[in-house]
């Protein structure tokens, strides 16, 4: 059986923000749609489900975001998620100069949750608060030709 990711899904308080945070560091919107009905219910596994969704994708079309907000039912707002906690944890992207990601991400009111380390002198990375308070890891890879 073939296996591949399709996608990461968050949902989001507010659509049009994170499209701004993620499209800023460089992800491109593939698609927009507002979703409702019986197979969205059916699917999903939540009646009256009606969301606003966009799907982002990274430029070299290997990542994909699905970003969702929902219209119906009211959306549940939970504390955001610590770096131990075990669940969905963060996404992830490789930049090619996290101090400009870093400028970029500040423009939105996102910063470091401590700083910017250096692995090993192999990659500098850090975790910052995106947008709806969703984990984000800027990693860049510092063995590049």
């Amino acid at each position: 059986m073939a296996i591949r990711l399709e996608n990461v899904g968050i949902a989001v308080a507010d659509l049009e923000a994170a499209i701004a945070f993620f499209t800023d560091l460089g992800l491109e919107v593939v698609g927009r749609d507002t979703v409702s009905g019986e197979w969205t219910d059916t699917a999903v596994g939540l009646d009256g489900n009606h969301a606003r969704i966009a799907m982002l994708e990274t430029p070299d079309g290997q990542g994909r975001l699905e970003l969702f907000e929902y219209l119906h039912p009211e959306a549940i707002p939970t504390a955001p998620t610590l770096p131990h906690e075990i669940g969905m944890h963060r996404v992830a992207f490789s930049v090619d100069d996290i101090d400009a990601a870093l400028r970029i991400a500040a423009r939105h009111g996102c910063h470091p949750l401590r700083g910017v380390a250096t692995y090993r002198d192999l990659y500098k990375l850090t975790y910052l608060r995106g947008p709806s308070g969703i984990l984000v890891m800027l990693a860049e890879n510092l063995t590049k030709p």
